[in-house]
This record gives structure tokens, C-alpha cells and sequence, in this order.
């Protein structure tokens, strides 16, 4: 699997968490909170859910549609998370980095290590919940899902939250507006990094050298 080179404007940033944990809730929040940071739309086979979009949520196809595609390398990453089969577009996250916008992937672990296998330079966000109690009580109060999936997502989420040292970063959210806070953090010291600031500031480090 080849790696991609360290030359886009944007950044790839990936968070992972077990379900339940408020993930999509915080990173709603910092889309709306942060400029040039666009969420990725993955691919999946699961059914669509009560006012889910086909493309603003995720691209809904058939079991066969998703096959040809991995079939054709049109992903990044794909994976099977409960049952369902998700992938990351290849040609529009090349797209938005290349533009100087940031990507947000939402993905599960599995994906996360075939990121990092292809952009060695994305970072990493784990959110933990405070404790599996916690996680419990989320994921009832949902009221969306049945006991048996619900079982299902406890067991699934150990194994998810085993993962969590692969990662840069692991925000906890306990407090959703520290959470919040520590994430809006990663990007900004992200994108100060020199790596990163010596690409998007070209032109006013040129200036001085004139």
C-alpha cells in the first residue's frame, strides 16, 4: 500500500470512538465552529435512517455498488462495523486537502490503521466516554436501537476503546464543552505546526525574503 506524500495544503484528520460516546455531536460542533474543516461522507451499505440525506450524511448504495467500487480502489479505507460495510472516498478527500481544506474523517479503529498506513502525516483523535456507565446510559437514552444492538454495541465498544493508545490525541467527554474545547485545540496546534505552516504560508514567507 503505497503512501501518500506530505505535499497537500490541508490536513487529515481522523476521530474515532466507540458509539455512543457523543463523537458525532462534538464534531458537528467544531464544523460549525472552525473554518476550511470539512467532514468526509463515507460510503455505506446500512439502511438509511429517519432524516439521514442520501450525500449529506453518507452516500447510501447496494452491497454490490460498494463491492465494485473496493473493487476499482475508489477507497481509502473500507470497513465492516456492525454488520454494514463503510469506505472514505479516495477522489474527494484527494480533492479537499489539495484545496487547503481540512478533512475530518469519522471512522472506527480499523479504518483509522489504514489511514495512517496511507497518510503517515493524518492525526488522530480518540473521544473516550467517562466510563462504560456512561456509555450505557447514552446509547438507552438514544431510545433508536433495540437491546439486542444495544448489547451488541457494549461488547463492540471494549474492543474499539482497546484501540485508543494507537491514536495522537484522546479527548474525553465527560464535560461536552471541555471536550469541545480540547478538540478545537488539536486543530489549532495542527495547523501551526511548521510542517504545515511553511505550505499554507508560502507567500507571506516569501515576502520577508524579498
Amino acid at each position: 500500500m503505497s503512501k501518500q506524500p506530505s505535499t497537500t495544503l490541508g490536513t487529515l484528520f481522523i476521530v474515532s470512538a466507540a458509539s455512543g460516546t457523543g463523537k458525532t455531536t462534538l464534531v458537528k460542533k467544531l464544523l460549525e465552529t472552525t473554518p476550511d474543516v470539512r467532514l468526509s461522507v463515507s460510503f455505506t451499505t446500512r439502511n438509511k435512517r429517519e432524516g439521514e440525506q442520501h450525500g449529506v450524511h453518507y452516500f447510501f448504495v447496494s452491497v454490490d455498488e460498494f463491492q465494485a467500487m473496493v473493487a476499482r480502489n475508489a477507497f481509502y479505507e473500507h470497513a465492516i462495523v456492525h454488520g454494514n460495510c463503510y469506505g472514505t472516498s479516495r477522489e474527494w478527500v484527494n480533492e479537499q486537502l489539495n484545496a487547503g481544506i481540512d478533512v475530518i474523517l469519522e471512522i472506527d479503529w480499523q479504518g483509522a490503521a489504514q489511514m495512517r498506513q496511507q497518510w503517515p502525516d493524518c492525526r488522530s483523535i480518540f473521544i473516550l466516554p467517562p466510563d462504560m456507565t456512561v456509555l450505557e446510559q447514552r446509547l438507552r437514552g438514544r431510545g433508536t436501537d433495540s437491546e439486542e444492538v444495544i448489547t451488541k454495541r457494549l461488547a463492540a465498544a471494549k474492543t474499539e476503546i482497546s484501540h485508543c493508545a494507537e491514536f495522537d490525541y484522546i479527548v474525553v467527554n465527560d464535560d461536552f464543552a471541555q471536550a469541545l474545547n480540547e478538540l478545537q485545540a488539536v486543530f489549532t496546534a495542527e495547523r501551526c505546526r511548521t510542517v504545515n505552516q511553511l505550505l499554507r504560508q508560502r507567500a507571506r514567507l516569501g515576502s520577508f525574503s524579498s
